[in-house]
């Protein structure tokens, strides 16, 4: 399996002389890989650390008693649900800590005070990897994307055309406001679901700051407004052909997120990716 993913600051950021409010990490044993992109509250004091505490809790948590390749679809859905609402517990209490201690000895927080989490307020999304399922979580405004290979095609395992399907759009616009770990209710407001794909090639993740360089509007494919933004064939399966022809280095698609294509949209911009047929 072939892991990268970058992350580039925003060009809105570096004009204000803020750092990448962004952060990814990914783990992989055994031809599984968790996967966690997390984007850190634009205004927020500390939220490039609240996101880095929410990729840090995703990838721990995912890894614990992933379900089997060969396990019901109720055993896989019943187990990312659950590991949700672990992960939002985690980041709070992380969160909690890092307030308490920023307070000191000195200012110790008062116990009938609620804790001001939206210091550190992030979204996440997160994915594990294990073929032929793929099990999605998110909390606020990243989305997702899996690619497919078509059978009875020409490339090396007999694979055809490949197809990216946006399975985690991002909220439509005029959706409510959008919702952080740090958010009260922020565990009812969790999307939790598997895929079972056989023809899996991969899982792309990305914070919001990608949406205009990776989503494509419908009228692209002469359909209609209420279809929804599709994903960029060009952007999703030209990533995919050439982090397997040089083997994962993610120098390229740092690049395309540096590129003038991205600078329009002025967020930080993360993309991580795990393709599972790279070998």
């Amino acid at each position: 399996m072939i892991v990268a993913g970058a992350a580039v600051q925003g060009t809105a950021h570096l004009a204000r002389g803020q750092g990448c409010q962004d952060a990814f990490k990914a783990v992989e044993w055994d031809g599984t890989a968790v996967l966690a992109v997390a984007d850190g509250a634009g205004g927020r004091e500390r939220s490039a650390l609240g996101a880095h505490l929410a990729v840090d809790a995703a990838c721990r948590i995912l890894a614990e008693g992933v379900p089997g390749a060969g396990d019901a679809p109720e055993v896989w859905t019943g187990w990312i649900a659950e590991a949700g609402a672990r992960i939002i517990g985690d980041y709070r209490r992380a969160v909690e800590g890092v307030l308490s201690a920023v307070a000191g000895p000195s200012e110790p927080p008062d116990p009938s005070e609620p804790v001001d989490a939206g210091a550190l307020a992030a979204t996440l999304a997160a994915a594990v990897v294990r073929p032929p399922w793929v099990a999605f979580l998110s909390v606020g405004d990243c989305f997702g994307t899996v690619l497919t290979r078509d059978p009875g095609g020409s490339g090396p395992g007999g694979e055809g055309r490949e197809r990216c399907h946006l399975v985690l759009p991002p909220p439509a616009p005029g959706a409510p406001e959008t919702v952080f770990l740090s958010s009260p209710g922020a565990a009812l407001r969790l999307r939790s679901f598997v895929v079972w794909e056989p023809r899996l090639g991969g899982v792309v993740l990305a914070t919001d700051g990608c949406a205009a360089l990776t989503l494509d509007h419908p009228s692209v494919r002469e359909l209609p407004p209420e279809a929804g933004p599709l994903p960029s064939e060009r952007f999703f399966c030209g990533l995919a052909a050439t982090l397997r022809a040089n083997g994962g280095d993610a120098t390229p698609l740092r690049a395309l997120l540096s590129g003038p294509g991205a600078a329009r949209t002025g967020d930080d911009l993360t993309v991580l990716c795990a393709l599972t047929d790279g070998r």
